[in-house]
């Protein structure tokens, strides 16, 4: 397993607010997921955790979403085989986290 990818996105929308905007937006992130040809499990919140597992090419791609007051923490376990697109995986979340959270 490669290392995971970690992207901290932070906001000043509060702990709540985060929740909220990740919650109403898991529907459209399953369907684009499905449009690419890959899998998704449903999403399970633990405290202000919240747990996902996505299918890519053969591969099984597990990761996080931590909310608190300030930022969100993701982290992203990508098998050896998908770590060469760590770099754009990272920005992707990046750029869409930043659209997500802004306020």
């Amino acid at each position: 397993m490669a290392k995971p990818l970690v992207v901290v996105i932070p906001y000043q929308i509060g702990r709540a607010e985060a929740r909220r905007r990740i919650d109403a937006r898991l529907g459209q992130g399953r369907d684009l997921v499905q449009k690419a040809g890959l899998t998704m499990q449903d999403p399970v919140w633990d405290g202000d955790t919240l747990a996902f597992v996505v299918g890519a090419m053969g591969q099984t791609v597990t990761g996080t979403i931590a909310v608190d007051d300030e930022a969100a923490r993701v982290e992203v376990k990508l098998p050896m085989l998908l770590g060469m697109f760590s770099g754009k995986v990272g920005q992707v979340i990046a750029d869409k986290g930043g659209e997500l959270f802004a306020a």
